[in-house]
């Protein structure tokens, strides 16, 4: 089943990303068109995670700007992108331990919630109703995760897998228009990958959301990515389908290693 990839949503152009005298970015430019599933990859040390980070907000670039659906910036902070529709899954799963899974993933509703404090603890007719609306939405995104079971469960007794898969449903429950996912599948055994490229596949597919994931199993990248962008030492040295990345001679000498 072939789907329509949609106009540039999200355009990076000329970053540069400097720490002291460390160069992490040198003027990068890519763009994610809606709909698609658009791989970052590269060795250890690329700036994989800092690209991510110059996109939600994390870090301010020195140079480029990033236009994200007509609206540019040079640059923006977390909460505007959160607001504008952007999300993002950490490396470093960076989910309440002591919290159940469902709470965990109401966390992600935080941008939403319009009734104040006050009316929240008094639970009075408004915020009531408006909570109940949440926790519906959230009641899907556990339900499409297939983690009904572990509803009540707190986040720390969950097997990584299982805390994988929270951590996406917090980041869903934002409704994003691009999500940013940051190594997904780092971590998991074979049978927890094949999960996790399904959710992705399905969160593409039955919600809508553009996807930009970093990720270093190869396999997962050529069978999930629309298109993919090669980073090596902060440049840019590939871009365009896995196949085409797959047959760049310099993305073969950086990263697939000669043999491959």
């Amino acid at each position: 089943m072939s789907k329509t990839i949609g106009d540039v949503i999200l355009d990076v152009q000329n970053i540069s990303l400097r720490f002291g005298g460390v160069k992490a970015l040198t003027d990068i430019s890519f763009n994610v068109r809606e709909h698609e599933v658009r791989a970052i990859i590269g060795p250890n040390g690329a700036g994989k995670s800092s690209m991510l980070n110059c996109i939600n907000g994390v870090y301010t670039p020195q140079e480029g700007s990033i236009t994200f659906r007509g609206q540019t910036f040079d640059h923006m902070n977390s909460r505007q992108v959160a607001d504008m529709g952007i999300a993002r899954t950490f490396q470093n799963l960076a989910l309440f331990k002591g919290m159940s899974v469902i709470d965990n993933i109401m966390s992600g509703r935080n941008l939403k919630i319009k009734s104040n404090i006050l009316m929240q603890a008094l639970r009075l007719g408004p915020a009531q109703r408006e909570e109940e609306m949440h926790r519906e939405v959230v009641e899907h995104i556990i339900d499409f995760l297939e983690i009904q079971a572990f509803r009540k469960s707190p986040v720390g007794q969950l097997p990584y897998g299982l805390q994988k898969r929270v951590d996406l449903g917090r980041a869903l429950a934002m409704e994003p228009k691009v999500l940013l996912l940051d190594e997904p599948m780092a971590g998991m055994n074979l049978e927890e990958k094949q999960d996790m490229c399904r959710f992705i596949l399905d969160v593409n597919d039955e919600f809508g959301t553009t996807v930009v994931l970093i990720e270093h199993d190869m396999g997962v990248v050529m069978d999930i990515s629309d298109r993919v962008v090669v980073l090596d030492y902060g440049k840019k040295i590939g871009d365009g389908t896995p196949d085409e990345v797959r047959n760049n001679p310099e993305v073969i000498s950086a990263y697939l290693g000669t043999s491959h």
